[in-house]
C-alpha cells in the first residue's frame, strides 16, 4: 500500500543517510580545515537536494503528476533515456551496492573488534599491555550471520530489523557527537592548525593533498540517497521535493554537528572511525553501547543493500531460465520437533546469496581500512547516480535544447561533479596503495 507522506519520507531519509559515514566526518574536516570542510559539506547537500528534486520529476513518465510510476532507478533511466545508459546507470548502481555492502562488513567488524577490547579489561584497551586481536574473526561472525538473514526470501520480512536499524544509527551517531562535545566542554582546546588543512609534521605536502582528496569521497558517501513509498494525493514528486528538503537539511545540519564537534574534540588528529580505539578511551560501558549500536545496525543495513542485488539476479535467472528446477522451483522444508513448522528452499537462492556474502566478506578482509574504503564508494557512486542521471532525465523530460543556457548550466555542473568525483577517487586509490604497502591480511594485531 503506498501510505507515505512527506514526514514518513523525510524520516526514511534521515534515518537511511545518517549511517556509518557519519563516524568519518571529523577526519575529513581534520584534512580541510574550519573554513573548506563545513563549506564542501553544505556544498554536497545543495548539490544533492536539487539533484533529487530533478529525481522527483522522473519518478513518473512522461508527466511527473500522471504519468506511469517507474519503480527502480533503472526503470526511471529506461523510460527517460534508453539505450547504454540503462546498463551504465546499472552497472553504477549495482557495483555501489556491492561496495558498501563490504564496506559495511569492515565497518560492523571494527566495531565488534574495539568492543571486544574493551571487554577483556582497561589495560588491553589503552594500550598498557599488548591484546593480540584482529578484525578477520570479527568479520567472519558478521559474515555468518548475514549467511543466514540473507535466507530470508525478500526484504519485506526484514523490515523489523530495518527499524531496529535505523534506531541504531541515530544512537551511535548521538552518542559520538555527545562524547565530542564533553570533550570539547573539558577543556580540549580548539584546533590552532590553520583554517584550510591540517598541518601534522609527520605528513608531508603530497600526503595532505591525497587526504583532501580522500575527505572529499568520505564525504560524498554520507550524502547516499534514499527515497520512500508515496501517497499519489498531493503528488508524489511535490511531496518528495518537501520531503528532501526536510530530510537534507536535517541531515547537514547533524553532519556539521558531528563533523565540527569532532574536529574540535581531537584536532588534526581526529580518528579515522570516531567511535573506534583511536578515537574515544571512555567511558568504556558508553563506547560499548556505541559500537554495538554501530554492529546491529549494520546487520540491518547490509541487508537493505544486498536485498535488491539478490532480488535483480534472481529475477534475472528465472526469465532466462525458468525451465530449470534449481532456479525455479520452492522446495517445502517441514522442521522436526516444532509441531510440523516448515518453510520454502530455493536451492539456488541459497547457494546463490550464500557465495555473494562469503565473496563480500573475504574481500572485507582483504581490504579493511575504513576510511579509504568508504571514500572510494562515496567517490565512485557520487557523480553518476546522485547527479549525471537526475540531471540528464531532467534534460529529456523537459526537452531542454542543446547549447541553451540551462543546458549548459546542468551540463557545467555536471562536469564539476564528475571531475570531484575523479579527483576523490585518486585520493581513495592513493590511499588504499600506501595502506596495503604496510598491511599483512590475516596477521593478528596488537
Amino acid at each position: 500500500m503506498r501510505t507515505g507522506t512527506w514526514v514518513t519520507a523525510s524520516a526514511h531519509i534521515i534515518t537511511a543517510v545518517i549511517g556509518s559515514g557519519v563516524l568519518s566526518l571529523a577526519w575529513a574536516i581534520a584534512q580541510l580545515g574550519w573554513v573548506a570542510g563545513p563549506a564542501t559539506l553544505i556544498i554536497f547537500s545543495l548539490i544533492t537536494l536539487f539533484t533529487s528534486t530533478l529525481l522527483a520529476d522522473a519518478y513518473r513518465h512522461p508527466d511527473p503528476v500522471t504519468g506511469q510510476r517507474n519503480y527502480t532507478y533503472m526503470d526511471a533511466v529506461r523510460a527517460h533515456l534508453g539505450g547504454l545508459k540503462v546498463r551504465f546507470c546499472g552497472v553504477a548502481q549495482y557495483s555501489n551496492l556491492v561496495g558498501v555492502t563490504v564496506g559495511y562488513t569492515i565497518t560492523a567488524s571494527i566495531s565488534m573488534e574495539t568492543t571486544c577490547r574493551m571487554v577483556r579489561g582497561s589495560k588491553c584497551f589503552h594500550g598498557k599491555d599488548k591484546c593480540h586481536a584482529s578484525t578477520t574473526l570479527d568479520m567472519v561472525v558478521f559474515g555468518c550471520i548475514q549467511l543466514i538473514l540473507c535466507q530470508v526470501p525478500n526484504f519485506h520480512n526484514l523490515s523489523r530489523l530495518s527499524i531496529l536499524a535505523a534506531v541504531m544509527s541515530l544512537t551511535y551517531s548521538l552518542i559520538g557527537l555527545g562524547l565530542s562535545i564533553v570533550k570539547v566542554a573539558s577543556g580540549t582546546k580548539l584546533n590552532e592548525g590553520g583554517e584550510t588543512r591540517t598541518t601534522s609534521a609527520t605528513v608531508s605536502e603530497a600526503q595532505r593533498l591525497w587526504r583532501i582528496f580522500q575527505a572529499i569521497g568520505d564525504i560524498a558517501f554520507a550524502y547516499a540517497y534514499s527515497t520512500d513509498t508515496l501517497k499519489s494525493s498531493p503528488a508524489e514528486n511535490k511531496t518528495m521535493k518537501r520531503a528532501s528538503l526536510v530530510g537534507i537539511s536535517t541531515t547537514t545540519i547533524f553532519y556539521l554537528l558531528c563533523g565540527c564537534v569532532g574536529y574540535a574534540a581531537f584536532g588534526e588528529d581526529a580518528p579515522g572511525d570516531l567511535l573506534s580505539g583511536t578515537g574515544f578511551n571512555h567511558p568504556v560501558w558508553l563506547l560499548n553501547v556505541a559500537n554495538v549500536c554501530v554492529a546491529i545496525h549494520l546487520i540491518g543495513a547490509y541487508q537493505v543493500f544486498a536485498q535488491p542485488i539478490f532480488s535483480f539476479v534472481e529475477t534475472s535467472c528465472r526469465q532466462r531460465w525458468p525451465e530449470v528446477k534449481f532456479v525455479s522451483t520452492d522446495h517445502q522444508i517441514t522442521i522436526p520437533f516444532l509441531g510440523g513448522m516448515s518453510f520454502h528452499v530455493n536451492w539456488f537462492r541459497v547457494v546463490w546469496r550464500s557465495a555473494y556474502v562469503a565473496v563480500t566478506t573475504v574481500l572485507a578482509m582483504v581490504l579493511p581500512f575504513f576510511n579509504v574504503f568508504l571514500g572510494l564508494i562515496g567517490a565512485v557512486s557520487f557523480w553518476p547516480l546522485t547527479v549525471y542521471f537526475p540531471i540528464e532525465m531532467y534534460i529529456a523530460r523537459a526537452k531542454i535544447p542543446k547549447f541553451s543556457v540551462s543546458w549548459m548550466c546542468l551540463q557545467a555542473l555536471s562536469f564539476v561533479c564528475l571531475l570531484i568525483s575523479l579527483i576523490a577517487a585518486a585520493g581513495s586509490v592513493e590511499g588504499l596503495v600506501q595502506s596495503l604497502k604496510t598491511y599483512h591480511p590475516f596477521k593478528n594485531e596488537a
